[in-house]
């Protein structure tokens, strides 16, 4: 069995880019979906840094949006045509979380990217992250909403203790 990420991270990247849309006309979605997609793919990769994982995710399925919508008040907005949203049972609520933390934080993005080395994902040909780790002012400006650490705060809360856990294993906190 090929373990893919793919749905998992495609679904995850068009919630992001639905629950903050980018600031413009189609040049400036296609740059906001880049940085989402690319901030969604680190984000999925850390979590899943092996083909088991991965397969795991497949099997069980990662969850869905219901409590991302809630959080964000997209669920006041949904209709009840349960067939329009079936790709929100693929959004992983972990992910979306670990991306808007990697979205709003550069240093924090440079790390998780460094520390693909360390996965099963990143072999072969090199991943390329820069609208993520260095976004250029065009996409800053298509992004302001997917990179405005307070509204994106809500997202990046529910586990961003964990992505530290993750990326900086035995930290000590200071109060």
């Amino acid at each position: 069995m090929q373990a893919d990420l793919s749905p998992v991270i495609a679904a995850t990247a068009q919630w992001l880019t639905r629950a903050f849309p980018a600031s413009g006309g189609a040049l400036a979605s296609a740059l906001c979906e880049v940085q989402a997609r690319q901030a969604v793919t680190v984000a999925a990769w850390l979590r899943y840094p092996t083909a088991m994982d991965a397969a795991l995710v497949d099997v069980a399925g990662p969850g869905g949006s219901a409590r991302l919508d809630w959080v964000t008040g997209a669920d006041a907005s949904l209709d009840d045509d349960v067939d329009a949203h079936a790709w929100r049972t693929w959004v992983d609520e972990v992910v979306a979380s670990w991306a808007a933390s990697l979205l709003t934080d550069p240093e924090l993005a440079a790390l998780a990217v460094a520390a693909l080395a360390e996965g099963s994902h990143s072999t072969g040909a090199p991943a390329e992250f820069r609208r993520l780790v260095a976004p250029d002012d065009s996409d800053q400006r298509a992004a302001a909403l997917l990179r405005h650490p307070d509204l994106l705060a809500p997202v990046a809360e529910l586990h961003h203790t964990q992505l530290l856990d993750r990326l900086l294993p035995g930290r000590t906190l200071i109060a």
